[in-house]
């Protein structure tokens, strides 16, 4: 079983929410994920409709438990939406950024 985290932090602003995950742990799990999301090389930023609901029912099915979820909300753009865009590919574990 892989070594995953027991708590993440949602991260939201007025339009949009992600779920900042370590990438090893994204990258153990073996998910296709958007290029909704995004990261800075050391966690991926998941989206929240698909990627996030994604993770957590990985997460869910490898661990029996659900996490704890802390939130940190933005009045403006969250910091990710500046970070590069994930992209899957069939290199590097199944998964890359760029």
């Amino acid at each position: 079983m892989p070594k995953m985290s027991e708590s993440y932090t949602f991260h939201s602003d007025p339009g949009h929410g992600w779920l900042a995950v370590p990438i090893d742990e994204v990258t153990q799990l073996g998910l296709a994920i958007s290029n909704y999301s995004y990261t800075d090389g050391a966690t991926v930023y998941l989206e929240e409709d698909l990627d996030a609901t994604a993770f957590l029912n990985a997460y869910e099915e490898v661990t029996g438990t659900r996490p704890f979820i802390g939130t940190m909300r933005y009045d403006s753009d969250a910091p990710c939406r500046s970070m590069t865009r994930w992209r899957n590919s069939t290199k590097k574990r199944g998964a890359y950024y760029e």
